[in-house]
């Protein structure tokens, strides 16, 4: 079946968060895509078009709610010529450079696992190293389900939420859950499970964001001087349904974080220098990118309020890099400024009792590599000379 909706009435600024939102109306969704002002859904669902359709209304009147208004800024552009055009996933997977598990899921091989590491190093080196004091931290693969509510990320984002249990502690429980799997030849997803009396309630998810790790590691101390400069590297995991299928939208990603926490001036300050530094960075490597203002993808009835308080208080920029071949372009490092937010909730203070402000500065790992492929393809010949030099000099070092 396939449902058409109509979008006159809705601001051209908010289809493709339109398009994002609506792969999680139904699971049985099988396409989503934009054509003409319109929104149209191939499904298999039992409910039938008219109750897809009621959904997408109650998506369009939340992302078409008062008068919104983005506010649209763009405070860099370094516009390339890139020598590349073809479709670097496609070749990446014949050459078997990546093997694709499932949409949003890889295996990442040479070359791109040691791009990878080198990305990661450089923005250590060339940006991180740059602030005096920097800390490196390790963070676990999974947090805390209180931290997250701490952070408001179950009222925000509940849709990307991956949780974590395990099979209760009772042997009764065990062994029938592992007949169970015997009985039906070994696990399949259709398998019928009870998995309410099985499980527990969470008390894990796979973490979903760096930074959290950092503000639950500060709950309720007390800092001295102007603030602590953070830099850590971890997992990341957010379920995006059908939208893993766009480019570079993983399932299981690693994000590179610079982590400021302390006095509003010196957290405003350094995210500053950030900004200059990434800035700096994209012309020494001549990637074609832009930094703008953006906002969080709210999965709320108060996205409109959230979102404008987050773009006319400049609170969150992206550097976007281009992909020719889809002529879209993908956010690729944010920069962000919290306020007191993630303070208050943690009980974080300065020694002067006020609440401690925070930023952060991230860098989508999987996605650099995959937007400086996509713009200057697998041939060395081809890369920037600068960017080549340093990548060599660091295969050489790392030997």
């Amino acid at each position: 079946m396939e449902c058409n909706v109509s979008l006159e009435g809705l601001a051209a600024s908010q289809h493709g968060q339109l398009k994002y939102a609506a792969a999680f109306i139904d699971e049985q969704i099988r396409d989503i895509r934009l054509e003409d002002n319109h929104l149209y859904i191939t499904h298999e669902s039992p409910k039938g078009n008219e109750a897809i359709e009621s959904q997408v209304r109650r998506l369009i009147e939340r992302f078409s709610n008062g008068d919104f208004g983005f506010k649209e800024n763009i405070l860099f552009e370094h516009k390339v010529a890139t020598p590349y055009e073809g479709d670097i996933i496609a070749e990446l997977v014949e050459l078997k450079i990546i093997k694709v598990l499932e949409a949003g899921l890889f295996i990442f091989r040479e070359p791109f696992s040691s791009l990878m590491r080198f990305f990661d190093y450089s923005f250590v080196t060339k940006i991180g190293n740059r602030f005096a004091g920097i800390k490196e931290e390790s963070y676990p693969a999974v947090i805390h389900c209180e931290t997250l509510n701490k952070t408001n990320h179950f009222t925000s984002f509940p849709e990307h939420i991956h949780f974590v249990t395990h099979l209760r502690e009772d042997l009764d429980i065990i062994e029938a859950f592992s007949q169970s799997i015997r009985d039906h030849g070994g696990w399949k997803q259709d398998t019928q499970l009870d998995l309410n009396k099985s499980m527990p309630m969470p008390k894990f998810t796979m973490n979903p964001s760096t930074c959290y790790h950092c503000y639950e590691g500060l709950q309720n101390e007390t800092l001295e001087g102007d603030g602590i400069i953070v830099s850590a590297i971890s997992k990341c995991h957010r379920f995006e349904s059908r939208n893993h299928s766009d480019f570079g939208r993983l399932l299981d990603f690693s994000m590179r974080e610079i982590i400021f926490v302390g006095k509003p001036e010196f957290v405003k300050e350094n995210r500053l220098r950030s900004i200059e530094y990434i800035k700096e960075l994209a012309v020494e490597w001549n990637v074609d990118s832009m930094l703008e203002i953006a906002n969080d993808p709210f999965f709320t009835n108060e996205f409109q309020t959230k979102a404008a308080f987050q773009r006319n208080q400049e609170m969150k920029y992206e550097l976007r890099l281009s992909i020719p071949h889809i002529k879209k372009s993908i956010a690729c490092s944010s920069v962000n400024f919290h306020s007191n937010t993630f303070g208050n909730a943690f009980q974080i203070k300065m020694s002067n009792k006020r609440p401690a402000v925070t930023g952060c500065v991230g860098f989508g790992i999987e996605r650099w590599v995959f937007a400086f492929l996509a713009q200057y393809g697998l041939d060395e010949a081809s890369w920037p000379e600068t960017f080549r030099g340093q990548y060599h000099a660091w295969q050489q070092k790392s030997l």
